[in-house]
């Protein structure tokens, strides 16, 4: 059943980490079966506070998506994400 991971950019706190972030974050999508579903477009918050930002990652399963976020390659290039900006991410199972 298909997974997908949402991001969320609450707000930007430096933009050279976010940019070491994205440097670096796509060697992290190696072997790892994702599609990227949309990536910081436009967008309207009609619900809660409002974002700068969001990201929707695909993959196949639950233990995928886990297995993408947690691999040492994305985890070396997620500190730079965090320490940039405060972000909420979920994975969300499909039904």
């Amino acid at each position: 059943m298909a997974a997908f991971i949402v991001f969320t950019r609450e707000r930007t706190h430096d933009t050279g980490e976010l940019a070491i972030y994205a440097d670096k974050a796509p060697a992290g999508l190696a072997g790892h079966p994702i599609a990227i579903r949309a990536m910081y477009g436009r967008h309207e918050v009609i619900e809660g506070p409002d974002v700068e930002g969001v990201a929707i990652l695909e993959f196949p399963t639950f233990e995928a998506a886990k297995a993408w976020y947690e691999n040492p390659i994305y985890s070396e290039a997620r500190k730079h994400r965090l320490k940039g900006g405060d972000y909420r991410a979920v994975i969300v199972e499909s039904t």
